[in-house]
């Protein structure tokens, strides 16, 4: 399975920004998917994740300005995220399992990571 993430950039404070990661290779074993993101000298943490019957779960920091939905018929899970702070600057990661439920370090499948730069 390879994981393709999209869609980040730079964008001021109170922006939006919408990740996309696009699975292929084996993508019909994935159940679980979700987004990790890691700020600039700190460690990797997660964001959001869906399982495989739609629930979700959120970071509290996410909660309110950050939706983590999927669309299986194109083995994609998107993160749309709004009202952007500089401390949501990171590489964001977005990660898959076969697992219905996202493990807590992640899933067996790794994206390469996208940089999201929120600015003041």
């Amino acid at each position: 399975v390879q994981l393709q993430a999209s869609g980040g950039g730079l964008v001021q404070a109170g922006g939006s920004l919408r990740l996309s990661c696009a699975a292929s290779g084996s993508s019909s074993s994935i159940n679980s998917m979700g987004w990790y993101r890691q700020p600039p000298g700190k460690q990797r943490e997660l964001v959001a994740r869906i399982s495989a019957d739609g629930l979700t779960y959120y970071k509290d920091s996410a909660k309110g300005r950050f939706t983590i939905s999927r669309d299986n018929t194109k083995n994609t899970v998107y993160l749309q995220m709004n009202n952007l702070k500089p401390e949501d600057t990171a590489v964001y990661y977005c990660t898959a399992d076969r697992r219905g439920r996202l493990p807590t370090m992640g899933g067996e499948y790794w994206g390469q990571g996208t940089q999201v730069t929120v600015s003041s």
